[in-house]
């Protein structure tokens, strides 16, 4: 079983922090521990050590202690239901960029840019539009039948779709003709 709290050693330990980072980002709140003893002492929380570490890869990585600063407090003001952005969120590092995955989405933390392309969205757009379309040429078929008899006119056997509407119109001005 897990302990509810872990010493700074541990923490150090656990996490392959140095003592002086571990000092330095308490000092400038970048990761400050959830407890204290009785006696004053740093007590790490199991969330506390993934922060350690996600900052440490972070650094790593090569991503400047200020970016990452900077990236923790814009996703704080970008989503303010995440308390502890280091903990809560699934970061990638690539170069000097650090790319959240939220909620289906990856955005760089620094922008808010989005970062992926939603492929299976704009496939579920085109199938939309596309049935979309086939609904319209239906109703078409409804409201000009002769449009659909394989592209004939049933009064003429014109191959044209043009020429069968142009055909019907003749017919109906002859027959009012006719009837004058």
């Amino acid at each position: 079983m897990t302990p509810a709290v872990f010493t700074s050693r541990q923490a150090i330990q656990f996490t392959g922090v140095s003592q002086r980072q571990l000092a330095y980002w308490r000092k400038i709140g970048l990761i400050v521990p959830s407890r204290f003893s009785p006696g004053g002492h740093s007590r790490y929380s199991f969330t506390d050590l993934i922060a350690l570490k996600t900052a440490r890869q972070l650094i790593d990585a090569g991503i400047s202690l200020q970016k990452i600063r900077t990236g923790i407090g814009k996703l704080v003001e970008t989503l303010p239901e995440i308390k502890t952005p280091l903990t809560s969120l699934s970061l990638v590092a690539t170069g000097d960029i650090i790319l959240v995955f939220h909620e289906g989405t990856a955005f760089e933390a620094l922008s808010g840019q989005e970062w992926i392309f939603p492929i299976a969205r704009l496939q579920y757009e085109i199938e939309r539009f596309q049935q979309s379309e086939q609904e319209s040429t239906s109703r078409q078929g409804e409201l000009f039948p002769e449009l659909h008899l394989g592209g004939k006119s049933a009064d003429t056997g014109n191959t044209s779709a043009g020429t069968a509407i142009h055909d019907c119109r003749s017919s109906d001005l002859n027959a009012r003709r006719e009837s004058l």
